[in-house]
């Protein structure tokens, strides 16, 4: 990942993350960083961009203590969601997707053949530390 000298304005500085390589998120989704506390010095907001690869699914999981907001860029995913995983919403390309905090969940890539790409916004500058696995039989 290359980040970009920071850039001096009136109100602090402004930095440009460029994501050069693919990572594994806790998930088991890939993901390219973006801005994070490591990245960008931010302080209370994280955002990368998250690949659910063709008939893929996220391990279950929680996001302890921190909201989650989507935008899926391109796709459609199934999330299953609450306890026992036995809810489920289903997104589209262009939607806004919102996970409160805590909320068991696990989205499923539905296309076989295309991943499915999306913007993922948290109020934690440190996301993946906060990443619980879901277990089912915790219901």
């Amino acid at each position: 990942m290359e980040t970009l000298p920071p850039v001096n304005t009136s109100a602090g500085r402004v930095v440009i993350v460029r994501p050069d390589q693919q990572l594994d998120s806790k998930q088991r989704l890939p993901y390219f960083a973006g801005i994070s506390a490591v990245t960008a010095g931010a302080a209370a907001i994280s955002m990368n961009l998250i690949v659910i690869p063709p008939g893929g699914a996220a391990e279950p999981h929680i996001h302890q203590g921190y909201e989650t907001a989507i935008y899926l860029l391109q796709g459609e995913v199934e999330t299953f969601y609450g306890p026992g995983l036995k809810q489920s919403i289903t997104s589209r390309t262009g939607d806004f997707i919102f996970i409160p905090a805590n909320l068991p969940h696990q989205p499923r890539n539905l296309s076989a053949t295309e991943p499915a790409l999306a913007i993922v916004t948290r109020n934690d500058p440190n996301e993946q530390e906060s990443v619980i696995p879901y277990v089912l039989s915790e219901d």
